[in-house]
């Protein structure tokens, strides 16, 4: 079984990201494997171990996005694609011909998986964008997955506790959620093989030398404005109240 994961190389969660004139951002805070991306490759491996085949990793970024297919390629997949870029941010129908010509060029996949969505733009749509491209059935936010014969089995978090459960045909794209497994931590001999391990690199411009005319495009970023610092107060539940009212009319709320 051939199975290609597809990784963002994402902003840390935890880093101070600073805006770069104002529709992009500093380079320069540490990047991560896409969290959501983790559950997908600890999948992947999973499922090599039972059935076999090949793990393929698949990058579209800056050439520093090199380190995250490395990450990846420690937690256990076999080889790595790296589509390169200049631009911090790539539209998602650019990133998705992109991701299907590497595929392509590569002979084709038995199975895609991915994480359900970035942490970064959060736009959720890749999945669906992706298996529309290749003509592929797809299920995402997915916390439990079986491979019988030529079907995938899944169970899909509909939210308020409800679960969708759903056959899909192989070569399937499948977008992985919390609580599908626990994603690995690469030791150090793993970390030091993962160096060995061969990345193939694409220009983007090369596999997708026009931009597609259906894209939305990023005209502006604008940081979350930091929450206030909360204000205790004591006394009594009339006095309390009180000097609520008091901080309602000074914000001019009431």
């Amino acid at each position: 079984m051939k199975i290609f994961v597809c990784v963002k190389h994402v902003p840390d969660t935890a880093a101070n990201v600073k805006l770069v004139d104002g529709n992009s951002f500093d380079d320069s805070v540490k990047f991560v494997v896409n969290p959501y991306d983790e559950y997908a490759i600890e999948e992947a491996v999973q499922i090599k171990k039972d059935r076999g085949g090949e793990i393929i990793i698949v990058t579209l970024g800056i050439g520093q996005a090199l380190s995250t297919v490395r990450s990846a390629l420690a937690m256990g997949a076999d080889r790595g694609i790296h589509i390169k870029t200049d631009e911090m941010i790539v539209d998602t129908m650019t990133t998705v011909e992109a991701i299907k010509k590497a595929i392509e060029e590569d002979g084709g996949a038995d199975l895609v998986l991915m994480g359900k969505q970035s942490v970064d733009c959060e736009n959720m749509q890749t999945p669906y964008y992706l298996a529309q491209a290749l003509g592929f059935p797809v299920a995402t936010d997915v916390v439990n997955l079986s491979l019988e014969k030529d079907q995938a089995v899944v169970e899909s978090d509909q939210g308020n506790s409800e679960m969708a459960i759903m056959e899909l045909d192989l070569p399937c794209v499948i977008g992985a959620t919390k609580g599908l497994n626990e994603p690995r931590y690469p030791k150090l001999p793993d970390i030091l093989k993962a160096k060995r391990k061969p990345v193939k690199e694409f220009a983007l411009q090369d596999l997708v030398p026009e931009k597609p005319v259906d894209r939305a495009s990023i005209v502006s970023l604008e940081a979350v404005p930091e929450k206030g610092q909360a204000t205790l107060l004591e006394g009594s539940v009339t006095e309390a109240v009180g000097k609520l009212v008091e901080i309602f009319r000074e914000k001019k709320l009431i």
